[in-house]
C-alpha cells in the first residue's frame, strides 16, 4: 500500500482490505492525480455525483476535500442550488445541510 493519503478518511482495510488498497492506490494514487482534470475540478464532479446520486454518507468527506482543493463556499452553495433543478430538491436539501455541518467545523 502507498502511504497515507495527506488528508484523512475512514479505512476500510478491516473489512475490505483490497478495496482500501485500492482506494489508495488507484483512485487517490492514480485517478486523482492525472492532470487532464485538476484536483478542483474532480472535486466539483464528485460532489456533484454524490450529491446527485443521493450519497450522503460519502458527502462530507468530499465537501472537505472541495474546499482544500479550491472550491469556495459560494461555489459549492451554487452546485447545490444548480443541482437541485437535475436532481431533485431533497438531494439540495440534504447536500445543503451536509455543507453547513462542514463549513460550520471549518468556522
Amino acid at each position: 500500500m502507498t502511504d497515507a493519503p495527506p488528508f484523512p478518511r475512514k479505512s476500510f482495510a478491516d473489512i475490505a482490505p483490497a478495496l482500501d488498497r485500492y482506494t489508495d492506490d488507484i483512485l487517490f494514487g492514480d485517478v486523482w492525480e492525472r492532470p487532464q482534470l485538476s484536483k478542483r475540478d474532480r472535486s466539483l464532479i464528485t460532489v456533484a455525483t454524490l450529491m446527485a446520486l443521493y450519497r450522503t454518507e460519502q458527502l462530507p468527506f468530499h465537501v472537505r476535500r472541495a474546499l482544500d482543493n479550491g472550491v469556495t463556499r459560494e461555489e459549492l452553495g451554487e452546485l447545490i442550488t444548480h443541482l437541485a433543478f437535475y436532481a431533485g430538491w431533497p438531494c439540495a436539501a440534504s447536500a445543503a445541510a451536509v455543507a453547513r455541518r462542514i463549513f460550520a467545523d471549518a468556522g
